[in-house]
């Protein structure tokens, strides 16, 4: 099993910045991929980025050139820098874990005001 514990939503403005950590806990050695997805009110949720053990990142296109996500091994967490951020980016972001299973935090709010 592997517990995931996010941090870092809240409010801001069209333009500004936000960081989500993801700290990851339990059965981390054979996690293989962690991401992050967001599901915004009446929509499907939607993969953001993803980054693999090896630190192979992919992005939605929808992100590309304003999100960036990073890992760091050694506290088992990964971080979604969020930048230029746009009030259809408002969503719950949900941090994933995935090594054949997926796990799944518990989601923070991001709030994008115009």
């Amino acid at each position: 099993q592997v517990q995931l514990v996010e941090s870092g939503g809240g409010l801001v403005q069209a333009g500004g910045s936000l960081r989500l950590s993801c700290a990851a806990s339990g059965s981390i050695f054979s996690i293989n991929a962690m991401g992050w997805y967001r599901q915004a009110p009446g929509k499907q949720r939607e993969l953001v980025a993803t980054i693999t053990s090896g630190g192979s990142a992919n992005y939605a296109d929808s992100v590309k050139g304003r999100f960036t996500i990073s890992r760091d091994n050694a506290k088992s967490t990964v971080y979604l820098q969020m930048n230029s951020l746009k009030p259809e980016d408002t969503a719950v972001y949900y941090c994933f874990a995935r090594d054949g299973l997926v796990f799944w935090g518990q989601g923070t709010q991001v709030t994008v005001s115009s």
